[in-house]
């Protein structure tokens, strides 16, 4: 199984072979696949990110949650590699930040606004069989996870994905942590120790 480092260079390399129109495509289709999602649907305030280059697409999805009266926060990386957040007020209101990344520009909430959060989208290179994800590995993310179980919140936990980045098994550490369901074109995978398995490790998929 290779390492954690030579999946991702992988992963990258998978991605940005896409076009751009199989990347609005599959955008259109994830944004329709989660907002299908129960959690999604009863969720009250949703932590999300603005998708940037080849990363499957979340802007149709901020959007539609808005639109729905959703109150969406988004993360501000700080100079840590911490995460604040601000609310999601519109396209027009990001800004471009370091490392290429999108942000609002408005109020900053602070790192434990994400506790108000019922659902959490989390950005991710892969995920297999046990709900493991492999991120770009700046460990922004686990230190919202940490924040999250430090303070007993349970938010459900999902990520966007190509079809192609559900993977047998990713290379874990301890700190690391499961999501609950993975949307992909495909379908939504979900995890659990209820959930059936394929002969591959992975979960089925609602399509």
């Amino acid at each position: 199984m290779p390492g954690k480092a030579a999946l991702r260079s992988e992963l990258l390399t998978a991605r940005r072979l896409l076009s751009d129109e199989d990347a609005r495509r599959a955008a259109a289709v994830l944004a329709r696949r989660a907002l299908e999602l129960p959690e999604l649907a009863r969720a009250r305030t949703v932590a999300a990110y603005v998708s940037v280059g080849r990363e499957p697409g979340t802007r149709a999805l901020l959007d539609a949650l808005r639109t729905r009266g959703v109150r969406v926060l988004l993360p501000v990386l700080m100079a840590d590699n911490d995460l604040d957040w601000a609310p999601y007020e519109g396209a027009e209101r990001l800004v471009r930040a370091g490392r290429g990344l999108l942000e609002p520009d408005g109020a900053r909430l602070g790192p434990d606004a994400v506790l108000e959060a019922e659902v959490v989208l989390l950005p991710g290179l892969a995920v297999d069989g046990r709900g493991m994800r492999l991120g770009r590995g700046g460990g922004s993310y686990d230190r919202v996870l940490g924040r999250l179980e430090r303070a007993g919140a349970v938010p459900a936990l999902a990520v966007l994905l190509y079809d192609g980045e559900v993977v047998a098994r990713v290379p874990t550490e301890p700190h690391d942590r499961p999501v609950q369901a993975v949307v992909t074109p495909g379908g939504v995978l979900r995890f659990g120790a209820g959930d059936a398995r394929v002969p591959d490790g992975r979960c089925r998929h609602e399509s």
